[in-house]
C-alpha cells in the first residue's frame, strides 16, 4: 500500500516528506481511462496534493492544488484531505502526444506553461486560503517547488515521477519534498543539491526497489519520524449531491422538473453515477417553497 513518509537530518536542519503513491495513480488511470501522459500530469499532481495535504494541522482540513497551462489537457485538480489521501481529475483524460527526444512521456506539452499552478487550503474558515505562481515548465516538479518556495519564504527542492508500463499500467509513481530550516549550513544545502542532481529520477530509485529518503539525504544520517498509509479516496456520497442540487436554485430545479426526465449527476473523482426521478428532484424543490 502507499504511504508517506516524513524524516529528519540529525543536525534538524532539514526535513523531507515523502510519498509512495503506484496504487494511488494507477486508480486514478483506472477510474478516469487516462492515456499515458494524462497519467503522468494528474499522477504527479496527486503526488504534490498529497505531500501538502500530509502537512495540514486541521483533521477537515482539504487543500487543492490546480493547474491550468493552456496545454490540451485542459485543467488538472486534484486534492487531499489532511492525512494525504487524494482524488483529482483532468480535464481531458485522453489526450495523447508524441514523447519527448528522450523518450519520456511530454508533460509538459500537455500542460502548457501560458498559466497557474494554484493551491488552495480549505481549513474550515469562511473563505480558503489561495495562492498561485506562474507555471515554469509545467512538468508539475519544477511549478511546485518554485510554488512552494515563494508561499512558504523557505528553501526547497522536489521530485516527483510517473512510470507508466508498456500496457499502460502504472509501474511505480512518487515524490518528495525537501524543505530547509533556518540556519541551516551552506554544506548541508550543497550536499543535498549534490545528492538530488546524483540520484537520478524519483521513478528510477522507486523501480530499483531503492529509498528516497535516504538517496536525498544522504550523509545526513535522517531519521524517520512517521509513516501513514494512503490511499486514492473520494468523500462523495448521495447525500452530497443532493445538497449540491439543492444549491443551484428555485429556477434551475423547476427547469430539471419540468423537463420530466430522471437527473443524472456524476462525481468528477470517481465518476459514481447518481440517478434521481422526477419526483426525488420535486422533493428536492419543495425545501426552496415558502
Amino acid at each position: 500500500m502507499d504511504e508517506i513518509i516524513r524524516a529528519v537530518t540529525e543536525d534538524g536542519f532539514a526535513k523531507i516528506t515523502v510519498i509512495t503513491g503506484r496504487d494511488i495513480v494507477e486508480r486514478a488511470r483506472q477510474i478516469h481511462d487516462l492515456s499515458p501522459v494524462a497519467t503522468a500530469a494528474l499522477g504527479r499532481t496527486l503526488m504534490a496534493a498529497s505531500i501538502l495535504g500530509d502537512m495540514l494541522k486541521e483533521d477537515d482540513a482539504t487543500v487543492t492544488v490546480r493547474l491550468n497551462g493552456g496545454g490540451p489537457i485542459g485543467s488538472v485538480i486534484s486534492v487531499s484531505d489532511s492525512k494525504g489521501n487524494v482524488r483529482g481529475y483532468v480535464q481531458n483524460p485522453h489526450v495523447d502526444l508524441p514523447l519527448k527526444a528522450n523518450g519520456k512521456l511530454d508533460v509538459g506539452s500537455a500542460v502548457g506553461t501560458g498559466g497557474q499552478f494554484t493551491v488552495s487550503r480549505d481549513l474550515g474558515l469562511k473563505e480558503p486560503y489561495i495562492g498561485s505562481t506562474e507555471l515554469v515548465s509545467g512538468e508539475i516538479a519544477e511549478d511546485f517547488a518554485k510554488y512552494y518556495v515563494e508561499s512558504e519564504q523557505v528553501g526547497a527542492a522536489c521530485g516527483l515521477g510517473v512510470l507508466v508500463d508498456t500496457d499502460r499500467s502504472v509501474a511505480c509513481a512518487g515524490g518528495f519534498l525537501v524543505q530547509l530550516l533556518p540556519g541551516a549550513p551552506d554544506t548541508l544545502i550543497a550536499l543535498i543539491e549534490s545528492n538530488i542532481s546524483s540520484m537520478g529520477q524519483v521513478t528510477d530509485i522507486l523501480s530499483s526497489g531503492g529509498d528516497i529518503v535516504n538517496a536525498v539525504l544522504n550523509g545526513l544520517n535522517p531519521t524517520v519520524l512517521k509513516r501513514t498509509k494512503v490511499e486514492y479516496r473520494c468523500y462523495c456520497s448521495r447525500e452530497r449531491v443532493v445538497r449540491a442540487i439543492d444549491s443551484i436554485g428555485h429556477e434551475a430545479l423547476e427547469d430539471i422538473l419540468k423537463s420530466g426526465e430522471n437527473t443524472e449527476v456524476v462525481c468528477h473523482f470517481c465518476n459514481t453515477k447518481y440517478h434521481f426521478s422526477p419526483s426525488e428532484i420535486e422533493e428536492i424543490l419543495a425545501k426552496h417553497l415558502p
